[in-house]
């Protein structure tokens, strides 16, 4: 019998995939057999690709997810080189840096459709033509602040707490999650999501080795988490190991969400 771990020869896309999270899912995939298309803005995934010098079978483009029309010529155009894939993983999101009392109506409803109405449509024209095939496996990523509220203690000023409107779209996703995979469920397609719990940027854990205390501190782990501890996540759920799990949010968090 083949691993369930084997994805030789699917052809999985992974939107926002040249992002601290992303890039260490490209790289498991592409290790594990998948032909990977890594999208995101502008030339990151370009540049990701050339600098880490990933196989043939990774193929970078550009997208912006938060612009449904070209989301949606992005779709139509990748099936039609590509066919339809086998996954879909999207780690796009969108925030503010603003405190509660400074966020106006239209950053909230900005944010909104960068978390929530995006993904939406990205998953529908994706999960459609997957339903339409008999097959397929989505990945939508919450976090754990789509579950719980931040712990002010652990933002010292002058760091702000994650804002609001971030946790709102993350929790929405996470139900979001649970329609589509009964939606579509008949049809052989999958849904499922993931709330990553600490995962700071390489940048942030330099500069402010007491903010990762202090997150570390927070989980049953006693620890921040490290990119590739999300990967292995991602390739589960895609993966034929995972082949009876649908609708449901895994928290990758050491433990953040159990106290």
């Amino acid at each position: 019998m083949a691993s369930p771990f084997d994805l030789t020869g699917q052809d999985i896309w992974v939107v926002g995939g040249a992002g601290y999270l992303g890039q260490a899912v490209v790289t498991l995939l592409a290790s594990l057999g998948a032909r990977v298309l890594c999208a995101d803005l502008g030339d990151r995934a370009q540049t990701f690709v050339q600098e880490k010098s990933l196989p043939a079978t990774v193929t970078a483009c550009t997208v912006d997810a938060g612009d449904s029309a070209a989301a949606s010529t992005f779709v139509s155009a990748q099936i039609a080189q590509r066919g339809v894939p086998r996954g879909l993983v999207n780690l796009t999101y969108a925030s503010t840096a603003k405190k509660l009392e400074e966020l106006t109506e239209v950053d909230f409803d900005r944010v909104n459709h960068g978390n929530l109405t995006a993904a939406f449509l990205l998953a529908r024209e994706v999960g459609q033509a997957m339903a339409d095939a008999g097959r397929g496996s989505i990945v939508l990523f919450s976090s754990m602040y789509g579950t719980v509220s931040p712990d002010p203690r652990i933002y010292e000023a002058p760091m702000n707490p994650n804002p609001l409107e971030y946790g709102v779209g993350k929790a929405g996703l996470q139900q979001m999650t649970r329609y589509l995979a009964v939606h579509w469920g008949t049809k052989g397609v999958r849904v499922n999501c993931i709330s990553p719990g600490p995962f700071p940027n390489p940048n942030l854990q330099h500069e402010n080795p007491a903010f990762m205390a202090r997150l570390g501190a927070k989980t049953a782990l006693g620890r921040i988490g490290q990119s590739s501890e999300i990967a292995g996540s991602v390739a589960f759920l895609l993966g034929s190991a995972s082949s009876y799990i649908s609708g449901q949010n895994l928290a990758v968090d050491g433990g953040w969400t159990a106290w």
